[in-house]
């Protein structure tokens, strides 16, 4: 399937047909931007791999994690939004999450001489006989992240980009950073952290009074267009609307927000929302919540071993080999799903096959970006919450600030909305950000310890 034109002039221009060239400069730019973080503050003395061991260390992984993490589902909407199916986005996306793992595991977790209390990437792979119980806590963090990104993909076209990472994330904090306070042993100061789950919480609430408010703002779009349209005659209903014949062959001029606009995306769009139940968008999206807030906890214990589940003398996971393991269950979950989702399509995506999947560059490039991004974003999180909290890395899951804003310049979300629906965005975004700065102020620090 091929694109169609785009119903926003500000990306209609095509910058989804990315070269292998353009994923490999990719690449080189994440290992720089890491090494510039890490070389200063990272390297634990006498360390053989790259340690996050100080506060500002962690907050600024932290931050870069919430900018990759609040970016990769933009570029997805993006993709359904200009028609491209999301089984073909996801698998793609999939793929290079995956080599962004293995590119960090191998570049990160496997530099230097590997001891007994300091082991390597390289050197634990050969261990699982011994660390298998962390191993598994790491895939079953993965099978929770995958389940969660492929419900978020479905929800971000039922109930748009900022309400669903909002949901989704609130949702992840509350119930997520609440578990991993007390596997941290409360390292992180309790009143700041939960006045900050507090304002998630708030968030939660005022992201589905955003969407209701919004839904009602299309409902009454919609309905105006067709009133109108019936005492009026065609020419004038173009005239009415903004849409002459050759916008309607290009959608790329019609005025965001607009019921002509609302009708061209769902002409164009790969998953047709129009008439369908605002409970299944935020089903749905409830639904990712909760797989994602699993997976944090669950690295937590891979990575720190609370529960004791490892015989005495044997070295916990690395962040490094616990991130790979946990990506590898992430990528043969999403790998299996979607190609039965490809034959057996869900919420009305056309069908397709493994073959035309694979015949299908259109956008290719920007799905790979997005599973780069997430990679690394990943990567990062939890380079930051072993040094400072699980609990307080969860202040990346604000990533709906940076969600939100591509939401607005790039799709022209909430454009022409009600004032009601524009009072109740800001007061998201607000207990977000107050959000977001009650983690980070909650930050503790971690003794690296190995075994």
């Amino acid at each position: 399937m091929g694109f169609v034109p785009c119903p926003n002039k500000k990306y209609s221009f095509d910058f989804c047909n990315f070269s292998i060239r353009s994923v490999l400069v990719g690449l080189v730019f994440y290992r720089s931007l890491i090494c510039l973080v890490a070389r200063p503050m990272m390297i634990g003395q006498g360390l053989g791999i790259y340690v996050v061991e100080s506060k500002g260390g962690a907050i600024l992984c932290i931050l870069l994690s919430l900018l990759c993490l609040g970016t990769w589902p933009a570029l997805m909407a993006l993709l359904e939004r200009r028609g491209r199916l999301p089984q073909h986005t996801y698998l793609d996306y999939s793929i290079t999450n995956f080599l962004a793992a293995i590119f960090i595991a191998f570049v990160f977790g496997g530099i230097g001489e590997s001891t007994h209390e300091a082991p390597s990437f390289l050197a634990q792979l050969t261990q699982i006989q011994d660390n298998w119980p962390s191993v598994l806590f790491a895939m079953a963090g993965g099978v929770g992240l995958s389940i969660g990104n492929l419900a978020t993909q479905y929800a971000l076209a039922f109930v748009g980009l900022s309400v669903t990472e909002v949901t989704a994330a609130s949702i992840t904090v509350v119930v997520g950073t609440t578990v991993n306070y007390f596997l941290d042993n409360r390292m992180n100061r309790a009143d700041l952290l939960f006045s900050g789950v507090g304002c998630f919480l708030v968030a939660v609430c005022l992201g589905s009074a955003v969407h209701s408010s919004s839904s009602a703002d299309t409902e009454e779009k919609l309905g105006k267009f067709t009133r109108d349209c019936e005492i009026v005659n065609p020419e004038e209903c173009q005239r009415l609307f903004g849409v002459d014949e050759e916008e309607e062959k290009d959608m790329e001029n019609v005025k965001e927000g607009t019921a002509a606009f609302l009708i061209a995306l769902e002409n164009t769009r790969a998953i047709k929302v129009f008439g369908k139940s605002m409970v299944v968008g935020l089903g749905i999206t409830i639904f990712a919540g909760l797989s994602f807030s699993l997976f944090s906890p669950l690295f937590n214990l891979a990575t720190n071993d609370q529960w004791h589940t490892l015989k005495h003398g044997v070295p916990k996971l690395i962040v490094y080999t616990a991130f790979f393991y946990f990506s590898l269950s992430c990528f043969v979950i999403a790998i299996a799903l979607n190609i039965s989702f490809l034959y057996n399509p869900v919420l009305g995506s056309p069908r397709s096959s493994f073959t035309e999947y694979l015949s299908d560059w259109n956008g290719r490039g920007l799905a790979v970006m997005a599973g780069l991004i997430c990679g690394f974003g990943n990567g990062l999180q939890f380079m930051g919450g072993q040094a400072a909290g699980y609990a307080a890395s969860d202040a990346v899951q604000a990533l709906p600030l940076v969600s939100t804003f591509w939401g607005i310049y790039l799709f022209g979300e909430y454009r022409r909305s009600s004032p009601r629906t524009y009072a109740l965005l800001v007061g998201m975004l607000v207990m977000f950000t107050v959000a977001v700065g009650l983690l980070m102020a909650s930050a503790g620090e971690r003794e690296t310890q190995f075994t």
